[in-house]
């Protein structure tokens, strides 16, 4: 009866680890394939995105005011509807590609690198 109880203390424990295996494979596999995102669109791009447009939104913001000496006051209402709108078209496409971001940025990566077309592929 001990040996018994014994062999199914061991048995459940070689269980609860196989268990606690996969799981943990699990965790791993959903956190590469689901980056972290920031209403819908990878982290990544989301701050890309938004700098790019800041950089455009402060130029012109100074642009104007070099040549018209005044800022009109509906600018910056165009430039959240502009960050919005491209915003909604990477959710777009992130949607229907969850590694988007990493595709994207490896292929700045090699541009950066130049690296020889005939040797990427």
């Amino acid at each position: 009866m001990f040996l018994l109880l014994c062999l199914l203390k061991k048995v459940e424990i070689v269980i609860i680890r196989i268990i606690q295996e996969r799981l943990l494979r699990q965790k791993v596999l959903k956190a590469l394939a689901n980056p972290a995102r920031i209403f819908y669109v990878p982290y990544s791009l989301a701050i890309l995105n938004f700098f790019i447009w800041f950089m455009v939104f402060v130029v012109s913001m100074v642009v104007f005011l070099i040549f018209t000496g005044d800022i009109p006051m509906s600018l910056p209402l165009v430039f959240l509807g502009v960050l919005v709108f491209f915003h909604s078209i990477l959710g777009v496409y992130a949607k229907q590609d969850y590694q988007i971001a990493q595709i994207l940025l490896s292929s700045f990566q090699v541009f950066r690198k130049k690296i020889p077309k005939r040797l990427v592929s």
